[in-house]
């Protein structure tokens, strides 16, 4: 069974992108199969940092052909940007080696524009949103009105038709939210470019997937965001749009569950969110800000896309057991473990107390867990940097048994432990 899901199990930013750098070593395809660039994912080789945010994190190996699912949605500016910047860094960015999906969706600047004038219109309600555009261009998909990835092919009829497009969302720019109408011609000759640039890399994603996994060649499916940012399992409204769970990667990049082997679920030693909406164990204290970092560091909680500080607290193991059940998780791997040497104690919510009733499940109503307590359970902590570990051994006994419990609490075995931010700072199990 060649197919390999990773996804993230807390509202993102698990490093996703040092676990999935390692396991796309073994595999002949990796494949994005959800999101835009409201997302990214960092990895650092050789100690030199690449941030990526459409382009799979496959790309950095020069033997793997890199796919773009029809889950996605698009910025044509956003990605021929990151293409351009790998080709700087000598990264082959042709397209015998990146695929576009010619039913990924498109973001124009008028859902950019939109998700401005929304997001400013929710006040004190608002989700926190990247402004990207990504929410109204999936509402265009799922009303049947968005324009496609594979309409670039012809660069002229994509251009007429971004025209006709734009010149009716400026009627609800303009005469419902009071915006200045946008330029349609300038932008339908900007996309019009695009378009002859990007139309080689337009490809049926799915049957190429189909077709090399009948081959017994091995597919990576890379996610984006996190189970808890999923628009039908995550902590809702207060959500991305698309479907970062294990569906996203089977609907996004078209093929059966008949091929998949392993669903890797990423779990932080600690828990993170962007944005607003309800996160039990935030942190709001001193160990919170030494958790964040100062931004001095990559390694520190600032957002990749965004540069957005992220909230930060203890792990919340209610949280991990909910994403493994709603993904049917075969292993974890663990992450940031090194980010909580030197703290003299450490906590893990085991379950939640709402209402004096004690909750060992995430409850599926945001305003309940808005107003749920952690339980917690203290474990000790450890002073050693642990940065140049190499094996479960070489860990203080304190981390070990952290990584263990882990393990009892969700009861899915941890397959690999990131220990710094490099490649080979990782621990094979």
């Amino acid at each position: 069974m060649p197919a390999t899901i990773v996804v993230g199990s807390q509202w993102g930013d698990e490093g996703k992108g040092k676990v999935i750098d390692w396991l796309a070593e073994d595999a002949d395809l990796v494949a994005r199969y959800a999101g835009g660039d409201n997302a990214g994912h960092t990895v650092t080789v050789a100690g030199e940092r690449y941030a990526l945010h459409l382009v799979p994190s496959g790309i950095l190996y020069r033997d793997k052909l890199c796919l773009m699912g029809g889950g996605m949605v698009i910025n044509p500016a956003s990605l021929l940007k990151e293409m351009r910047d790998l080709e700087a860094h000598g990264v082959d960015i042709s397209s015998a080696r990146l695929k576009i999906s010619s039913s990924a969706h498109l973001i124009l600047p008028y859902h950019i524009a939109l998700d401005g004038v929304q997001e400013s219109g929710r006040g004190a309600d608002a989700i926190g949103t990247t402004k990207r555009g990504i929410g109204p261009a999936y509402a265009d998909k799922s009303a049947r009105v968005g324009i496609r990835a594979g309409a670039m092919r012809d660069p002229e009829e994509f251009s007429e038709k971004v025209y006709r497009a734009v010149e009716q969302k400026n009627r609800i720019l303009t005469q419902l939210y009071g915006q200045p109408a946008l330029e349609a011609k300038v932008i339908a000759a900007e996309f019009h470019d695009y378009a002859r640039t990007l139309a080689p890399y337009i490809a049926d994603v799915s049957l190429i997937v189909n077709q090399a996994m009948e081959a017994d060649k091995r597919l990576l499916c890379e996610g984006a965001q996190g189970t808890l940012l999923d628009l039908d399992h995550g902590t809702y409204p207060f959500v991305t749009s698309s479907a970062p769970t294990v569906g996203g990667a089977l609907a996004g990049l078209g093929f059966g569950p008949r091929y998949v082997d392993r669903v890797v679920g990423l779990v932080k030693a600690y828990t993170t969110r962007v944005g607003a909406g309800p996160f039990v164990t935030e942190l709001l204290g001193e160990e919170g800000d030494r958790l964040r970092g100062t931004g001095a560091d990559p390694w520190d909680e600032f957002g990749t896309t965004t540069g957005r500080p992220r909230r930060c607290g203890w792990l919340d193991a209610v949280v991990i057991r909910y994403a493994a059940r709603v993904n049917g998780f075969t292993h974890l791997a663990l992450t940031k473990l090194d980010i909580l040497s030197s703290f003299d104690v450490l906590k893990i919510a085991v379950a939640y107390e709402y209402q004096g009733e004690r909750l060992e499940h995430l409850p599926p109503d945001s305003e309940i867990l808005a107003a749920c307590q952690p339980i917690f359970e203290e474990m000790p902590g450890w002073s050693e940097d642990i940065r140049g570990a190499s094996t479960l051994e070489d860990l203080p006994l304190a981390a070990r048994q952290y990584v263990k419990r882990i393990e009892e609490l969700v009861g899915v075995p941890i397959m690999v432990i990131g220990v710094g931010p490099g490649r080979e700072q990782t621990i094979i199990r």
